[in-house]
């Protein structure tokens, strides 16, 4: 159970909060917030502009709605940038369920650059068109579930002089990676008797690196391939069987997900990084500290789960390091190491074992429950690191919360922090459950919500509306309060916010509109096409003069 008690909201605790704008100076440059859009070869910390506090925000305020539509506020648009089943190359389409987006540039190129999409996860119903009557899937229709999950890299282009954005079919940086991909893991030893894995799924948020490469994260793995019950005398026992029926052709090991898998954009080269810990991860947001290694805050995305932190042995690769997990009461990161805690050396045989039943270890040495902590962002002008903790229904949180930690001396590599809850979801700030972070360039804060769709509409969540987006300014006479940006079409979930390095464009996942349809001809969203058409997930591009007057604001 969570140990906080949700405050109410205090306008002064929140503008001390974020600050007057002043980029405070820490122990070394952040890589996170708004540069998590802005990926160069080498990374430095944001450039942050102060939002004068006598300039009017320019967005105004719009309530809930249930309509199936994407409905932006006054003064911004959006262009559809890529759907389910675009074709990227001569042999492979845009997957499914789109999620976290990231932006990188192209070196001379100021109006090209790739787009990295995350694919979470996928449908029987619009994907392979199963249906569950008992009868087994074939293997294409496994196959079209398998290739629709993982990630896009796409090449993208501004036309000259907008903020219009399109995809460049068949250009030769485009590229998937699904469930077939073959990727190796980084590991002290082979991980279930292997040291590489088929495939990345239940890809998430994520992150990046200093040196440019992306961080995806794989979050609910479990209903793919299952997850192994370790307290059975049989090793290969599964306590929970994969729920798409993709082991009768391919029977995986449940061991190779759950990690976060490291990208180079310009090649593909992917690999998976056992050192951070498998859990559901939902992020991987990465400090660079002041002897240049680098500390990655990655949380696991379950009720009663918990928050934590890997710190390399070196400067330049994620591949080696310390694993950490917080224990809020205490303020303090517990180390997750073998040779530092007597009682991992019980409970478990080496490191390997540690970092694959993380969530058990954390138990163990005493981390602190959470309720679901999802995305986390840094904040650019107070380095004071944010994380989203979506609700816990088990223990009444139904409206969830984004947490405040505060590293000691603003010290990435401290092991001591202090932390608070600072705003708390509920219908005095009009948002419940939010889920991704992200920082613009004036240093305001947007956040999306995650209430799920079987629970949009019903009570608790019928003030709320659909899912939406949000910014809170960080200045005027708006400073504090949410306002909402954006409402998603029926069942859907807006997630993935990134900005283009001007701060112009906002790029923006639209996952799984229509997801309570329960068949083909009983649709509960025709998002984005309209008609009787099937819904589709997308990507699009969110830009107008309400986003410019908010950068000339700075």
């Amino acid at each position: 159970m969570s140990q906080f008690k949700l405050p109410i909201w205090d306008r002064r605790k929140f503008l001390d909060f974020l600050g007057k704008g002043a980029i405070v100076a820490g122990a070394g440059p952040v890589v996170a917030g708004i540069a998590s859009c802005d990926s160069s070869a080498k990374m430095s910390r944001p450039e942050v502009v102060a939002s004068p506090a006598n300039k009017e925000f320019p967005f105004k305020v719009f309530g809930p709605s249930r309509e199936d539509n994407l409905i932006l506020a006054e003064g911004l648009n959006y262009d559809m940038l890529a759907r389910w089943g675009d074709k990227i190359n001569e042999k492979e389409t845009f997957g499914f369920n789109c999620d976290f987006t990231h932006f990188v540039p192209l070196e001379g190129k100021e109006d090209e650059a790739l787009l990295w999409v995350n694919h979470e996860y996928t449908s029987q119903l619009f994907v392979s068109e199963y249906v569950a009557d008992g009868s087994k899937k074939t293997r294409e229709q496994v196959e079209k579930e398998m290739k629709s999950v993982g990630g896009s890299f796409i090449k993208i282009k501004r036309k000259s002089g907008s903020n219009q954005w399109t995809m460049v079919p068949n250009d030769p940086l485009n590229r998937r990676l699904d469930g077939l991909t073959e990727i190796p893991i980084i590991s002290e030893r082979p991980v279930a008797g292997e040291t590489t894995a088929m495939g990345t799924f239940a890809n998430c948020s994520g992150g990046f690196t200093p040196w440019g490469n992306i961080l995806t994260c794989e979050e609910n793995y479990d209903g793919f391939y299952g997850e192994r019950d370790y307290s059975q005398d049989d090793p290969k026992a599964k306590s929970i069987e994969g729920i798409l029926g993709w082991s009768q052709y391919y029977d995986k090991s449940p061991e190779h997900y759950g990690w976060v898998v490291e990208i180079n954009p310009l090649t593909g080269e992917a690999k998976k990084l056992t050192g951070i810990g498998r859990c559901a991860h939902e992020c991987a947001i990465v400090s660079e500290a002041a002897d240049g290694r680098c500390v990655v805050y990655t949380g696991d995305d379950a009720a009663d789960e918990h928050f934590y932190k890997f710190i390399s042995d070196e400067p330049g690769n994620l591949h080696k390091g310390k694993l950490y997990v917080a224990n809020l009461e205490q303020g303090k990161w517990l180390s997750l190491n073998y040779d530092e805690q007597p009682a991992l050396r019980e409970a478990f045989k080496d490191q390997t074992e540690i970092l694959i039943r993380a969530r058990e270890a954390a138990k163990i040495v005493g981390a602190t429950p959470l309720d679901r902590p999802e995305d986390i962002e840094i904040d650019p002008n107070t380095q004071a690191v944010l994380v989203a903790c979506t609700n816990n229904v088990l223990n009444g949180n139904y409206f969830g919360h984004i947490m405040k930690l505060v590293e000691k001396d603003n010290d990435p590599l401290s092991l001591e922090f202090t932390s608070e809850i600072f705003l708390a979801g509920g219908e005095e700030l009009g948002f419940a459950c939010p889920d991704n972070l992200a920082f613009d360039k004036t240093g305001n804060l947007w956040f999306t919500s995650d209430i799920s769709g079987s629970a949009i509409g019903i009570d608790p969540y019928i003030p709320f509306g659909n899912n939406s987006l949000f910014v809170v300014p960080r200045t005027g006479e708006m400073a504090g309060k949410p306002i909402r940006v954006a409402s998603a079409p029926v069942d859907a979930e807006l997630t993935g916010p990134c900005f283009s390095p001007d701060g112009r464009s906002l790029f923006l996942s639209v996952q799984h509109p229509g997801e309570g349809s329960l068949s083909r001809d009983g649709l509960t969203s025709n998002w984005p096409d309209g008609g009787n058409s099937i819904p589709k997930p997308s990507v699009v591009v969110i830009h107008g003069p309400a986003l410019d007057a908010l950068v000339e604001m700075g």
